[in-house]
This record gives structure tokens, sequence and C-alpha cells, in this order.
């Protein structure tokens, strides 16, 4: 229904076109693509590990997995992401350890 320029009433307000919504394609937020995937082995090779994350490497290192969520939950905010990054962590201790038998 169009707007009827009064102040009152079912149609109040000024008169506007309705412009109609544009449909976009639904892209998956989040999706890891090759070029995403690329560009964060760069950067973490570059500057490295924050402190936080050093830290949290010791802890696994020495098998306090408990202590080392709970430090990242502190850090990150919620449980998921920092199970996340224990995972992430733990993954690059394995890695590591890998490299150094070979």
């Amino acid at each position: 229904m169009a707007r009827s320029n009064l102040r009152y009433g079912l149609n109040k307000g000024h008169p506007t076109t309705v412009i109609p919504k544009t449909v976009k394609p639904s892209n998956k937020k989040g999706v890891k693509t090759e070029k995403k995937t690329f560009v964060k082995s760069i950067v973490r090779e570059v500057a490295g590990f924050a402190p936080y994350e050093k830290r949290i490497m010791e802890l696994l290192r020495n098998s306090k997995d408990k202590k080392a969520k709970k430090l990242t939950k502190k850090r990150l905010g919620t449980l998921l992401r920092s199970k996340r990054k224990v995972e992430e962590l733990s993954a690059i201790i394995q890695e590591q350890r890998r490299q150094a038998g070979h």
C-alpha cells in the first residue's frame, strides 16, 4: 500500500518508492579456500606465534591440556574457539615433532 503523506492513520508517512531486494548468491561464510589457507600459512610463517600461543604450546608439551584450554578460553572468549585453537596448536606441535624425527 502506498503511503498517504498524512501524520496519522494506516498509511501514514512520506510517500516513497519501494526498492526490491536483490537476491545474493548463497556464499557459505567461513569456507576455507585454497587462497585463504595459503595466505594464513604465509602470515604464520612471517609473524610467528603470539606470546599466549607460545605459552599454550608449552603447556601442551607438558601434557597440561586442561590448563591450556582454560588459558585459551580466557584469551579468546568462548570454549569452542578455545578448543579449535588448542587443536590447531597441538597439530602444529605434532608436525614439528614429525619434522624433527626426519
